[in-house]
């Protein structure tokens, strides 16, 4: 924070520590113990004494642990400051904080700043906030939050309607259940052996937030700063967060022991311009404890690593206080408090990440069997009824619709209300139908209570207009982003809100707010609200139209009211029809861009590795992939088939993840769509994700009962367990009924030993339509590779076989391969990178892939075969006609290898990515492959990275560089004799027109308005790391790149020993062209220093830029004193 003495010492210390103290304290610090090691050999000085202090070695007063390490390397001025700091703490002196500065957010403006109001008509006693008192202060204010939460957070009382039905939140909520997000975030590493325990991290769940302050779960280095619950409607965020604050208060979790102020905010409660010490004021703690805005910010400060925030529902902030500049996008950036650690809960996808990349992601899962059975118990005991519970355990294991809802609690809550009033109502499988029989439930309650006749049909007329006024008030909030209706709005609308208490849809409230103070009606769940706008749109439907009535305008806008969508659906046919007609126009909208090999992208098999990806698609796939989660759930409200017909119409691809037990719906509404869709309707492919083998594959046999002749079905199997064999009768119905079924596997284990992989192969064989296998990194030696060769003769259809990095298969290795190769004649992917195969291997191996002659992808990278290997794959080269992609990477290329290798690629016109990285070629063995490059018209990649490249080989390269009309990425970075004039002139012949475009738009064709004068195909340029380009040279490349409107990845960069250095007026230059480039996504520019003025301008431009997502610098360029808060700025 501003003026923290400590902060202050700790940032002098890293800039001004020389290397070799540097290495000395990271020494001392990981050979004591005192940090792990695998953090402090990557930190920076600042970061190691801000992790002491989060780890509570470094206390209020007590620097003695700092001045001790400093003093080992030498440095004693500094631990004498250390020694002051910590005796001016322990004296007292009043430090400034940061109300006495001015707040200023993203924008440069000054925070909003409100004074606390006064509470019940009189000041709060303010207690004292100088240094001194801080202990006091701290001891009071944790006193009284823990007092609170006890208070307000210990019961609560699930139904509204029923004020004798409470519950205890520790004996409901303990076991639910957590997933990582991605495997990803748990550790794996490639060269080590993973352990059983491993596997079980991944297929099983997290028990617990401890969890993740594991490295060996996480795979983080320190303590998680962010962590993001994500939850779909009804799965208990709240009660979940509730109960950690709890918890932590009471020291009972790892979160808990290591926090010592705990602050649980709900974010629906805060308004615009709020601060984060208001926030903390008007709702962590009671009214009268002395407490003041002021002192909180002074403990906040003094205790910022001890501080844990709980903030819940970020889907429930409004959108004004969601603005750039608003405190809580400000605590989320770590621009205030960033030595605190943060949980926040949230609907997934509601946009946390545009402030935040969180540390750790975990969704919440909801109820097993065994805690579904344990809730029932829970539930029927507490209403004296225990006698219900078996019966409905036995309805409920026969209804595997309703099975698949009850695993979310507040639906489980539901069913269990119902079972105990009227058992005939539980009888539904949708959400809407439950909702639809609660609150019939409700009403007949109410009728009976008040002596009002029910009807036979329907309800009462009074009950029905005031539940649609409620419906329609309750929708204007949704669009608003709000959950609680203001009593005083309501009662202008004169709608009979005391006959809407008495049915139980709503409590009224005192707002727990004391800043904003007022009396509302809050819904028993969100989930209601929602539910009771869907009711009055499918009402007012009949005259308005839906684009209308719900601003229902995007894709991203039907996600933000997925759930409302979903019960205006489940309410009524012609609504479902008309939303999903909606979705559809929509979908072709927004969607139109998208080909089918976009989604095969994210395959760790992929189909077009050598393309790039733009990050526009990439985020549309991800929507996409959500959406169609949207259209099943629509499907399974009401499976109808004008419904299903309008689905269909909408997903021309369906991908969804399979072991993702949140999505039970969406499954069992898969099972509807392929049980009566017809063959005219069906998706261009069908993709499913998973991790089990024969559950996926079973999954497929209960989805496809009978043949659908046309259905393509990709079935990707990442980090595969082999849980059980996959059984005959699948694998033969399977082979009927799905011809169109393309399998992906990658195993999760390594093999190393035969045994190992011989039960692989046992498995393997038994999977239909196996098309691609993923061995890379898995320890694999010629003796485990044995079985798995011996095997290829069951796996005939195989079209991929990745080995990459098992350096120890060796040339003994290929020798073993190339016998199997027969036996697998579609083979059209081969990767052998970094198999250690010499020119012996490649000697041997290349006879045998003659009658490869479908082989599209090549990759023998990191193989040192040199020259006369190479000259063995050239003789079998021109076989392959196919070949889109070939990798020579660092393989020992020499001009005299180049000689022989393009004579063979002249014949390989169908190449799209070559890449000869690495390989000392220099000018003479550009200048062959340049005089051939007219015969390489598809070339797409061209990689030249460390090919011992100067100036002349570049002038050979832009004469040839007409002929390649379709070039996306070009990469002559790291070569030390390319100079200023070989740079900007190869600029400046890729910033002309390629002939394609003069082909499509010629100059005097005057049907378009404006003709093109660039290049509007090259996507990356990579001509950083050449030690003769100056920073002049940087200024011209960037004045000239406005002519390259498709780019979206530019590397600039110095080499790190000839750092370069841009002044104000070549920064200002780069500035300035960063607007011109429309389509920019990343750009790096690591190793180059600018003056403060400059760097600004750069950072802002880049911040301002609409697409750019990341700026690479090095840190050790970064002016001092300069802003580095820019999201989109990576410090190296």
């Amino acid at each position: 924070m501003a003026d923290n003495p400590r902060q202050d010492l700790y940032l002098e210390i890293s800039r001004n520590l020389v290397d070799q103290e540097l290495t000395d304290l990271r020494n001392y610090v990981s050979g004591a113990k005192i940090l792990p090691a695998r953090f402090v050999q990557h930190a920076d000085a600042h970061q190691i004494c801000n992790q002491l202090e989060k780890e509570q070695k470094l206390k209020p007063g007590d620097l003695s642990l700092l001045a001790d390490l400093l003093r080992k390397i030498g440095r004693h001025d500094y631990a004498e400051q250390a020694k002051q700091i910590a005796e001016d703490e322990r004296k007292g002196s009043p430090q400034p904080s940061t109300s006495q500065q001015k707040r200023k957010g993203e924008d440069g403006e000054e925070l909003p700043r409100k004074k606390k109001p006064a509470a019940d008509g009189q000041e709060d006693a303010p207690v004292p906030i100088g240094a001194a008192e801080t202990s006091s202060l701290t001891d009071v204010f944790q006193t009284s939050v823990k007092k609170y939460y006890e208070l307000k957070l210990s019961h609560f009382k699930p139904l509204v309607w029923n004020d004798n039905f409470t519950l205890d939140l520790s004996d409901i909520f303990t076991q639910l259940e957590l997933m990582p997000k991605s495997e990803k975030q748990l550790k794996t590493t490639t060269k080590s052996k993973r352990s059983e325990s491993d596997k079980e991290k991944l297929s099983k769940e997290l028990k617990s937030l401890d969890d993740l302050f594991d490295p060996d779960v996480t795979g983080l280095s320190t303590a998680p700063r962010c962590i993001l619950i994500e939850g779909e409607a009804g799965g208990g965020k709240t009660t979940f967060l509730s109960k950690e604050a709890l918890d932590a208060v009471s020291l009972k979790t790892e979160l808990g022991r290591r926090h010592s102020t705990v602050l649980f905010i709900r974010l629906r409660e805060v308004r615009e311009g709020e601060t984060i010490e208001e926030m903390v004021w008007d709702q962590c703690v009671p009214k009268r404890t002395g407490v003041t805005i002021e002192s909180i910010e002074t403990m906040l400060e003094t205790n910022e690593s001890r501080v844990l925030f709980l903030l819940d529902g970020y889907d429930e902030l409004r959108p004004e206080a969601r603005a750039a500049g608003q405190a809580i996008p400000i605590l989320l950036s770590g621009k205030v408090y960033p030595n605190s650690t943060i949980v926040i809960t949230s609907r997934p996808s509601a946009g946390v990440q545009q402030h935040t990349r969180p540390d750790c992601h975990v969704n919440i899962m909801g109820f097993s069997r065994t805690h579904v059975w344990t809730y029932m118990q829970q539930y029927f005991t507490a209403v004296g009824k225990q006698e219900l519970t078996k019966n409905l355990v036995v309805h409920v294991n026969g209804n595997e619709l309703l099975n698949n809802l009850i695993q979310t609690p507040i639906f489980l809550m539901l069913v269990c209300l119902l079972w105990e009033e009227d058992q005939e109502m539980v009888s539904t499988g949708t959400v809407t139908g439950l909702y639809e029989n609660l609150l019939t439930c409700l009403v007949r309650k109410y009728c009976k209570r008040e002596g009002v006749d029910m009807p036979t049909e329907g309800l009462p007329t009074e009950v029905a207009e005031s539940l649609l006024q409620l419906g329609k008030l309750a929708l204007e909030a949704l669009l608003r982003n709000e959950t609680l209706l203001d009593l005083t709005e309501v009662e202008k609308v004169k709608v009979n809100w005391e006959l809407l208490l008495k049915l139980g849809v709503v409590s009224l409230e005192v707002s727990s707010s004391k800043l904003h103070p007022r009396k509302q009606l809050n819904f028993s769940h969100k989930t209601m609200q929602e539910f009771l706008a869907g009711r009055y749109v499918a009402h007012a439907l009949v005259n308005q139209d839906i684009v209308e009535l719900l601003q229902l305008t995007s894709i991203t806008k039907a996600l933000e009211l997925s759930n409302l969508l979903q019960f205006t659906c489940g309410c009524d046919s012609r609504a479902a029809q008309a939303v999903m007609e909606e979705l559809s126009n929509l979908s072709k909208k927004e969607f139109s861009h998208l080909q089918t090999y976009d989604f095969q992208a994210e395959s760790l098999i992929k189909e077009n590795p050598h393309l790039p990806v733009k990050q526009q698609v990439k985020k549309s796939v991800k929507t996409y992939k959500r959406f169609v989660l949207l259209c099943l759930d629509v499907l399974h409200e009401r499976k109808e088939p004008d419904v299903l017909q309008a689905v269909s119409r909408a997903l021309p691809v369906i991908i969804m993840d399979l072991h993702r037990h949140m999505y039970r719906k969406q499954h069992a509404a898969l099972k509807y769509y392929f049980k009566n869709i017809q063959s005219s309707g069906l998706p261009d492919r069908m993709i499913l994700e998973s991790y089990h083998v024969s559950e996926a594959l079973q999954y497929l046999e209960q989805i496809v009962p009978s043949p659908i002749p046309g259905l393509k079905v990709d079935l990707r199997l990442n980090s595969v367990i082999f849980d059980s064999p996959v059984p005959d009768e699948t694998v033969q119905h399977l082979q009927q009924c799905l011809p169109g079924l393309r399998v992906d596997l990658t195993p999760l284990q390594q093999f190393d030993s035969p045994d190992e992989t011989a039960r692989l192969v046992s498995v393997l064989k038994n999977v239909p339509g196996l098309r691609a296998l993923d061995l890379s990194d898995r320890h694999l030696t010629p003796s485990s590779l044995q079985p798995l060769v011996q095997g290829f003769r069951h796996m005939s259809l195989l079209e991929e076989l990745d080995l990459f990095g098992n350096d120890d298969l060796g040339d003994a290795g290929m020798e073993v391969l190339q016998v199997g190769l027969s036996s697998v004649p579609h083979l059209a992917v081969l990767r052998l990178g970094s198999v250690r195969m010499t020119a012996v291997g490649m000697s041997s191996l290349a006879p045998y892939m003659r009658h490869l002659v479908g082989l599209r992808v090549l990759d023998i990278r990191g193989n040192m075969i040199g020259d006369t290997g190479l000259e063995s794959l050239t003789t079998i080269l021109p076989i392959f006609t196919a070949m889109q992609v070939l990798v020579l990477y660092r393989i020992g290329i020499s001009p005299t290898g180049m000689r022989t290798l393009v004579p063979a690629l002249c014949q390989l016109t169908r190449l799209i990515k070559l890449d000869i990285s690495e390989n000392a070629i220099g000018d003479p063995g550009l200048e062959c492959l340049a005089a051939i490059l007219h015969h390489l018209t598809a070339m797409k990649v061209l990689l030249l990275s460390r090919t011992g490249i100067s100036d002349r080989g570049i002038s050979s390269l832009i004469k040839a560089l007409p002929h390649p009309v379709q070039l996306q990425v070009l990469d002559v970075s790291d070569n030390n004799y390319i100079w200023y004039s070989g740079i900007v002139s190869l600029v400046q012949t890729l910033c002309q027109p390629s002939s394609l475009d003069m082909e499509q738009n010629p100059p005097g064709d005057k049907s378009l308005t404006t003709a093109p004068h660039c290049n509007t195909t090259l996507q990356e340029l990579d001509i950083g790391d050449n030690s003769g380009v100056t920073g002049a040279g940087r200024v011209r490349v960037a004045q000239l790149i406005s002519a390259l409107p498709a780019l979206t990845r530019l590397d600039m960069s110095a080499r790190w020993y000839s750092r370069a250095h841009l002044s104000n007026t070549a920064a200002m230059a780069m500035a300035e062209a960063l607007p011109r480039l429309p389509a920019l996504e990343e750009l790096y520019l690591l190793c180059i220093s600018m003056e403060p003025a400059g760097f600004q301008a750069v950072v802002q431009a880049a911040e301002e830029h609409p697409t750019l997502e990341r700026l690479r610098y090095s840190r050790h360029g970064v002016p001092e004193g300069a802003d580095t808060t820019a999201s989109c700025l990576d410090l190296r």
